[in-house]
């Protein structure tokens, strides 16, 4: 399991990564002391797991968490304990409290591998191409459906929406997940929500900050994420 700290605190990340090394199967692949730089860093190295402290330079660590494209699972580390009820409300896998007893992460540690091993498919996960055909299920209706005729996938906490003709099937799959099987090239990730077909697209139209607003053949409007929109220009461009 990766794993990523964000802390401000030196001397708590050099005693939390002292901690971790304890646990062989997680690997520490990144750190940063603010929140700027752990948005860029999780959104680049795209860790399974992420230590974060609530107090940050900049942002704290709930403003951290709403700013990413990608969310790792996420244990709390913190001096406070009045943020317990708020960071469980965001899915916070645990929260663990300054100074950090070894027993405590052990437990936090231990979940975090169970829930890692219950996400995994059953099957290796290959990545479709636009040409492949996948079986959607939505209570009693079913679809065989060609993925080059979705336009859109829309996150819906652990479900997703697929748009597609007239229809839009709810499928008990993660945006993530669904991210991890499709070609880059042809299923763009706009922002937190949604994934677009580039196929589908319209037309484009600048929006606030830098950002890009796609509007698709289906009629739906997506507000690119200002991040996304520099990805979005680079992947589409010469």
């Amino acid at each position: 399991m990766k794993i990523c700290i964000v802390e401000d605190s030196r001397l708590a990340r050099l005693e939390l990564k002292h901690l971790l090394s304890k646990f062989p199967e997680l690997e520490l692949i990144g750190e940063a002391e603010n929140a700027e730089d752990g948005i860029a860093l999780i959104e680049s190295l795209r860790p399974d797991l992420l230590f974060l402290d609530i107090h940050l330079p900049q942002k704290s660590g709930f403003e951290l968490l709403e700013a990413l494209e990608y969310t790792p699972q996420v244990i709390f580390t913190t001096a406070y304990d009045q943020y317990a009820l708020k960071a469980f409300e965001r899915n916070a896998l645990d929260y663990l409290m300054k100074p950090i007893e070894e027993s405590r992460l052990r437990q936090a540690v231990e979940k975090a591998m169970t829930k890692q091993d219950v996400a995994k498919p059953i099957a290796p996960s290959t990545q479709l191409s636009e040409e492949d055909r996948v079986f959607v299920k939505d209570g009693e209706r079913c679809w065989f459906v060609a993925l080059k005729q979705v336009r859109m996938m829309e996150s819906n906490g652990n479900y997703a929406f697929l748009y597609f003709e007239n229809e839009r099937p709810c499928i008990l799959k993660t945006l993530n997940y669904l991210e991890s099987r499709l070609d880059p090239k042809v299923f763009f990730r706009a922002n937190r929500q949604q994934i677009i077909n580039v196929n589908f697209i319209e037309q484009i139209n600048p929006w606030f900050s830098g950002s890009i607003k796609l509007q698709l053949k289906g009629g739906e409007e997506v507000e690119v994420s200002r991040r996304q929109t520099q990805v979005f220009k680079e992947l589409m461009s010469l």
